[in-house]
């Protein structure tokens, strides 16, 4: 079974979050104690997806470089990516094409949040299919804001409708794409929508018509948070504060999925607890040491 790499789509102009975006990417401004990235990448890890590409804008990709180098502290492999400008989610896939030659990829949006025990199992459900491709529903009070599922009487999932006035379901698509290796070839078809863009709805669609697409529910015991306003940004950052204190565990750790799965050793994971010396990241990583902060 071919192996699945990884897209960050972390492009943008991000002018939903202005004043704060206006010097800054949006996918490096901080939730809690980490870039917004990190969480999108832990994703990827959790999916034991270890090449990596970062799409973003030109102007921003030095910004990226510096706060992610090459992705070796992780034991993984970054491609950075430049996208000239935001023309749709599906043009991920026509630029990333040389990259994925042919492989199968899981696609997360740079500003989604994803929480849950049982991610691994869902991710490794999907990725497990090696044709089509799947995207994951979540009950959202405000399905108006989203691309929706429109499920027919026996509960598949017969199109997906942009943005509707009047949702036929509760469930919106998330930030999460798991295609198979024919991804890009189908986007070279998507027609640019009223709004000028590739929209990842049409591309879906493509699926959905030939039988390919499954939609998978996300059920109570998973949260989705996007940080595409500034409440909701704020809201994310106090989700994840809550978490970390509440169960002095960390959200979106990539030094800690790489040393779980054997990716890192502990010389590269005391190294990454050293730089983090004076703040509780650093002591959180000594901890999975089973070192103190004082010791040496």
């Amino acid at each position: 079974m071919a192996r699945h790499k990884g897209l960050v789509l972390a492009g943008g102009s991000g002018t939903r979050l202005y004043p704060i975006t206006m010097g800054l990417s949006k996918q490096l401004i901080p939730v809690y104690d980490k870039p917004m990235i990190y969480y999108p990448i832990s994703v990827l890890m959790l999916a034991d997806i270890r090449e990596i590409a970062i799409i973003t804008t030109p102007e921003d990709q030095a910004q990226f470089r510096r706060a992610l180098g090459d992705g070796s502290q992780w034991g993984l492999q970054f491609t950075f990516i430049e996208q000239p400008a935001p023309e749709g989610l599906a043009q991920a896939y026509l630029l990333a094409e040389s990259f994925l030659a042919g492989a199968p990829s899981v696609m997360v949006l740079g500003d989604n949040i994803f929480f849950g025990h049982g991610l691994p199992e869902l991710l490794a459900q999907a990725t497990a299919r090696e044709q089509g491709g799947t995207v994951f529903g979540y009950r959202v009070a405000d399905a108006e804001r989203y691309g929706v599922v429109d499920f027919d009487a026996a509960g598949q999932a017969r199109s997906i409708v942009e943005k509707p006035s009047h949702p036929p379901s509760p469930f919106a698509v998330t930030g999460l794409y798991v295609l198979d290796g024919t991804a890009p070839r189908r986007a070279r078809d998507v027609r640019p929508s009223p709004r000028g863009e590739l929209e990842i709805t049409d591309l879906l669609q493509m699926y959905l018509d030939e039988g390919s697409l499954q939609v998978q529910r996300m059920g109570r015991g998973y949260a989705w948070l996007d940080t595409g306003t500034h409440a909701s940004l704020l809201d994310a950052g106090n989700f994840v504060r809550t978490l970390t204190e509440r169960q002095g565990q960390q959200v979106g750790c990539p030094e800690e999925i790489a040393w779980h799965k054997g990716w890192i050793d502990a010389c590269a994971l005391r190294a990454r607890a050293e730089r983090f010396r004076k703040n509780d990241y650093g002591v959180y990583l000594r901890g999975l040491l089973g070192e103190d902060a004082d010791s040496g």
